[in-house]
């Protein structure tokens, strides 16, 4: 029965994978047709970067199905968000990645141990479609603000010349680095942490796995978490931005520290 409902949940993937890219590719077919133009004077998202945003999520997601680190529902549901962040930015693309990656890698630590303190524990960490909305659901509202404000366009973060487009990718970045950041501080401090966890309304210990409960090691996790996510943005800022356009800008070592 497990080997069926496996099979079954891979089909399912399968075609709806399937649907995506064809609706996709209808989608890029409609809008030059009707919207912009086939010339380069008035396509503001070139193919090769329509194709990047539609091929890269399909691979990522059966990736992390496969893997059990995300359902079908959520697999199905992270192909429009990660198409929508890979379209608008390419660094918002690369923060999506690393904290699917990390933050699964996260979930896996140590599970035995999970088992024992969390009442809700599942093992493996599988993300549904709810958890996929809840945790990308902000990035993927303001990559759409984006789109629609500045268009598909790997700008540095620079307030001066580029504000708009700077206060959206600050905007991504805080959202996911504030997953990213959670999830290593309750995956990680529940596990390496020495000492029982404490409120940090009224510092009171409280049993481990406990809602609201943090500890020193959580909160330094979190801090590295936010890190490894403000590094993702700077990495793309470095692989896609123009180099006149990061000449003019500021330092962008900076955009680390705010993740």
């Amino acid at each position: 029965m497990a080997n069926i409902a496996k099979q079954a949940a891979n089909g399912f993937l399968s075609l709806g994978s399937l649907v995506f890219v064809i609706t996709s590719l209808f989608l890029f077919i409609g809008k030059n047709l009707f919207i912009s133009g086939w010339t380069a004077d008035q396509a503001n998202i070139t193919p090769l970067r329509w194709v990047s945003a539609t091929v890269v999520p399909v691979i990522v997601v059966s990736w992390g199905h496969g893997r059990k680190s995300l359902s079908t529902s959520g697999a199905l549901l992270a192909l429009i968000v990660g198409f929508c962040l890979t379209l608008a930015h390419y660094s918002f693309f690369l923060c999506l990645l690393a904290f699917f990656i990390t933050s699964s890698k996260a979930t896996k630590y140590k599970q035995e141990m999970k088992a024992q303190v969390e009442e809700d524990f599942k093992e493996g960490g599988q993300r549904n479609w709810l958890q996929v909305l809840c945790n990308g659901g902000m990035a993927f509202e303001l990559s759409l603000l984006y789109l629609l404000d500045i268009g598909s366009s790997d700008l540095p973060v620079d307030f001066r010349h580029q504000y708009r487009a700077s206060w959206l990718g600050m905007a991504v970045l805080g959202a996911i680095s504030c997953c990213n950041g959670d999830t290593w501080a309750s995956e990680l401090g529940s596990v390496l942490a020495k000492g029982d966890p404490f409120l940090i309304t009224t510092f009171q210990k409280v049993p481990r796995g406990t809602n609201g409960g943090v500890t020193p090691v959580g909160l330094l996790s979190s801090v590295f978490g936010g890190l490894v996510i403000g590094f993702a943005y700077f990495v793309g800022i470095m692989m896609s931005a123009a180099s006149m356009d990061r000449e003019i800008a500021p330092n962008q070592l900076l955009v680390i520290l705010v993740g």
